[in-house]
């Protein structure tokens, strides 16, 4: 089975859990298992082979577990040092050994990406403004949503590349609200803009401008309001 393009990958609606169902139970974990151990190599390939069976061994998995359960799993290898939120998969290299701790692992990185997308979800859910949300409102709800999923993506364990999972988020909030693909590709550019760099965790102040351009982008309006009945929403926020 072919790898999903990047392209493809763009719009939120290609990995939300809410649109992709995933029947996960004890029998279908046993199944997966063995169709993994079966895959990987009796001998590995080690430096002096380049690793080429443990890569093989990951491109075969990555096929069965997106022809199985759909495309959205792209990202079960999406792992921290390549600056995604997967920490227990780390390429096929490192990940692939014996039969039994290989299934182990994928079994792992599978349920803890699809964990990533369902808390991802839920995120956007709670940040999105509302639908009858003045400009100036809208303004004030995009700020604090664009801060909050910055600082997501930085925490999510990310090692070198946490920047390029910071764009992807915030575009895939934006699809999640309704907006045009390419439409947020720009706004995530004119707010972010080579900004971030990777290796080098942004300061509080620079999330913060960042979260200003992005809202100003996209409503032409100032976000900060200091209403008090948002102090509530504010403090929930916070603590996630």
């Amino acid at each position: 089975m072919p790898r999903m393009p990047y392209e493809a990958m763009r719009h939120w609606d290609a990995c939300d859990p809410d649109r992709h169902p995933f029947v996960w139970d004890e029998d279908e974990e046993a199944r997966l298992r063995s169709l993994v151990r079966a895959w990987v190599p009796p001998v590995p390939s080690g430096m002096a082979g380049w690793w080429e069976g443990e890569r093989w061994c990951e491109r075969q998995v990555d096929a069965i577990i997106r022809e199985r359960y759909g495309a959205w799993t792209w990202g079960w290898t999406w792992c921290h040092s390549s600056g995604g939120p997967v920490g227990t998969w780390a390429g096929g290299p490192s990940s692939v050994t014996t039969p039994d701790e290989t299934a182990e692992r994928v079994v792992a990185a599978l349920l803890e990406w699809r964990t990533w997308l369902e808390r991802t979800a839920r995120r956007f859910a709670e940040l999105a403004p509302p639908a009858d949300a003045s400009p100036e409102d809208r303004s004030w709800h995009l700020e604090r949503a664009c801060v909050r999923l910055v600082t997501y993506a930085v925490d999510s364990g990310a090692d070198n590349a946490w920047c390029g999972q910071t764009s992807r988020v915030l575009n895939w909030f934006l699809t999640s609200t309704g907006m045009d693909r390419a439409e947020a590709e720009r706004a995530v550019e004119r707010a972010i803009g080579g900004r971030f760099r990777s290796w080098v965790p942004p300061r509080r102040t620079l999330i913060d401008s960042v979260g200003e351009d992005f809202a100003v982008g996209l409503t032409g309006r100032d976000p900060y309001r200091g209403h008090r009945e948002r102090e509530a929403l504010e403090e929930l926020h916070d603590r996630r």
